[in-house]
């Protein structure tokens, strides 16, 4: 992993100033790239998931998974909840678009609605 995606971690949360930038939105679209994080965040639209239960879907190894988790924490874009030794995550609040079908980024809304032809 590169050292620059490191740093922008510092940056993820936006100022009312930075929000909107280009290197902001640039950012957030930078983590939605990858498509385990993509894919992730698409589960969680569904409700709150176990780690196990994201590892069923994604089939991935836990630490390549406990890595992704851990970059859409850092952006705010998921929570989690220590539940005894399990650890459920979801959806930061915010980031559900109130249809339930698409995720705000905070710069940008991603939807998942196709428009009718």
């Amino acid at each position: 992993m590169n050292s620059d995606f490191n740093n922008k971690a510092a940056e993820a949360s936006p100022t009312p100033d930075k929000q909107y930038s280009p290197s902001f939105c640039a950012q957030q679209l930078k983590i939605l790239a990858d498509p385990n994080r993509f894919a992730i965040l698409k589960i969680l639209l569904d409700g709150p998931k176990h780690v196990w239960e994201l590892n069923a879907e994604l089939a991935l190894e836990q630490s390549l998974l406990s890595h992704h988790l851990k970059i859409l924490r850092q952006h705010e874009l998921v929570k989690s909840q220590r539940e005894g030794k399990a650890v459920l995550y979801s959806l930061a609040p915010g980031v559900r678009v109130p249809s339930g079908q698409g995720l705000n980024l905070k710069c940008c809304i991603l939807s998942f609605e196709c428009p009718i032809s």
